[in-house]
């Protein structure tokens, strides 16, 4: 994972409210490297020949709105379009934000709060885990598929953190799904899980039909999908 910084005054006015929320990235053109704005046509983004802009959305890990500074954390792996942008970004290349979007209202009246997901879901978790009150109860478990995506998170000090190990061959989310599956949940706990779409599906069905947990109690987002 790398953090990219992004800096200017456009940023003036930028806010982030909730935790775990999103903004889209605009990336300059592979071809010669210029960033061009595109013209929404009603349906979609598209540049001036027709073709789609690259965009990708992320999670803004913190906003220094005194220096007109967000940082953004990006998983870094092989044939991504934002990844390959990430590790060749130097200062001064220019880019586009949009955003943000709506984050996870937290409900500050809950006893305890279980946090999972895979890589792209820890700059959320971070966040989260800075505005859950002290006192309340937190389980984490963060499936990584590398050794070195083991990152310090912020202090919490009724925080429980396990990381999981994605063995190479095995389909994203299994280990988080065994992990869950272990994972001793109370009635009333507050849910917030993200990572790849496909594997989400077997979480929800954990939870909501072999857990029998209220559905309004849980936050699922899918934020990839794998093979694309």
């Amino acid at each position: 994972m790398v953090r990219i910084t992004t800096t200017g005054s456009e940023l003036e006015g930028f806010e982030l409210v909730e935790p775990a929320a999103s903004i889209r990235l605009l990336l300059p053109s592979d071809d010669t490297g210029d960033l061009v704005i595109p013209e929404w046509n009603g349906n979609e983004f598209l540049l001036p020949g027709g073709q789609r802009p690259v965009i990708r959305t992320f999670t803004p890990r913190r906003f220094h709105p005194d220096a007109h500074e967000l940082d953004i954390d990006i998983v870094l792996h092989e044939g991504g379009a934002a990844s390959a942008w990430a590790e060749q970004a130097r200062p001064g290349d220019p880019v586009a934000v949009s955003g943000p979007g709506r984050g996870y209202r937290l409900d500050r009246a809950a006893g305890s709060y279980l946090l999972a997901g895979d890589e792209t879901a820890i700059p959320a978790i971070g966040q989260l885990l800075e505005e859950i009150p002290a006192a309340v109860e937190v389980r984490v478990v963060i499936e990584i598929a590398h050794p070195q995506a083991r990152i310090d998170l912020p202090d919490h000090p009724a925080a429980h953190i396990v990381w999981v190990e994605r063995d190479s061959g095995t389909s994203p989310g299994a280990a988080l799904i065994e992990a869950l599956r272990d994972t001793p949940i109370a009635r009333g706990t507050r849910i917030w899980v993200a990572g790849e779409a496909g594997s989400l599906v077997q979480v929800r069905r954990l939870l909501f039909e072999e857990r029998a947990l209220p559905r309004s109690d849980a936050t699922v987002r899918g934020y990839w999908k794998h093979g694309r």
